[in-house]
């Protein structure tokens, strides 16, 4: 795909959004930062390209919320890395999110839908 045709094809992404994504991420397993990135480029056909600067800090507050905890380990490549971890609460959290996402989509879906007298 040409870098235009991507750069067209790429979302961008809303407050918040980040959170729950990388929250979703985590329910496949522990893993660190990078991986994090490569899993949503991967599972959104590559539309969703996510800076190292925006990740970083969102597993910082999403750490300090408690909805993800962090060990140090040693990444595939053979390097010192911190791996995330989804906590219960962070379930949790991802399950109300998650439900406020799809209702919120599916509203948004109705409105583009909708015929011209509805408006």
């Amino acid at each position: 795909m040409s870098s235009k045709k991507r750069a067209d094809s790429q979302v961008d992404l809303r407050q918040g959004t980040l959170d729950l994504l990388i929250l979703r991420v985590l329910t496949w397993g522990p893993t660190h930062g990078h991986n994090i990135v490569k899993g949503i480029q991967r599972a959104s056909d590559e539309a969703l390209l996510i800076d190292h600067g925006s990740l970083y800090p969102t597993l910082q507050r999403l750490e300090q919320r408690r909805l993800i905890t962090a060990d140090w380990g040693i990444s595939e490549n053979n390097r010192k890395a911190r791996f995330y971890r989804l906590t219960s609460t962070g379930r949790t959290a991802l399950a109300r999110e998650t439900s406020r996402w799809e209702r919120l989509i599916e509203a948004v879906g109705r409105v583009l839908r909708a015929a011209p007298d509805r408006a």
